[in-house]
């Protein structure tokens, strides 16, 4: 028969000694505070490793969802322009960051289904002429003009530039049949 010493605690004095407790079912076991340290300082250092690649990803994504957006609502101008029977314009004010999508001649209380786009403040916009004609104008600004059958009319601008803070452009180039845009790295 074995003897089992215990005290007050319930431990016996193996247990004490060995710093367990006597149930054996489990072992407690704490992090220092070195180990902490370490966790947060590792955690720190690969932050600022992802940090940059993280901005530039985000960056990109701006830039890209921009373009999106731009191409869709030229695509809105074509469709509304066949589906009224009326001209469209998709305005682009450089200066103001902005661009929209106007009937060409609205009634007295003008177009109820005229849309104003601003950019993220990060992004620029430019009109970019190749022809020799200059672009429609629609209350003073350069744009592009949609016929009621959904065409581009021919003096419409040939590319439309989307540039960030770094420099990083995308570009709305017209296609080929010159039936719509196309989106692009490259200005062609």
């Amino acid at each position: 028969m074995k003897l089992r010493i215990t005290n007050d605690k319930g431990r016996t004095a193996n247990a004490r000694r060995a710093g367990v407790a006597s149930n054996n079912s489990s072992f407690t076991r704490a992090f220092t505070l070195i180990e902490l340290i370490l966790v947060l300082a590792l955690l720190g250092i690969i932050t600022s490793m992802v940090a940059p690649a993280m901005s530039n990803f985000v960056r990109g994504r701006a830039l890209d969802a921009e373009a999106r957006r731009l191409f869709s609502l030229i695509h809105a101008g074509q469709s509304r322009a066949v589906g009224e029977g009326m001209p469209q314009m998709l305005w682009v004010d450089e200066k103001k960051s902005a661009y929209g999508l106007e009937a060409e001649t609205s009634g007295q209380n003008g177009d109820a289904k005229a849309e104003r786009l601003t950019l993220d403040e990060t992004l620029q916009i430019a009109v970019v002429n190749t022809g020799a004609t200059t672009p429609p104008q629609f209350h003073n600004l350069p744009a592009i003009r949609f016929t009621p059958d959904g065409n581009i009319d021919e003096t419409s601008p040939q590319k439309l530039r989307l540039t960030d803070y770094a420099g990083i452009s995308r570009w709305l180039v017209q296609s080929r049949n010159k039936l719509g845009y196309e989106v692009s790295d490259t200005d062609k």
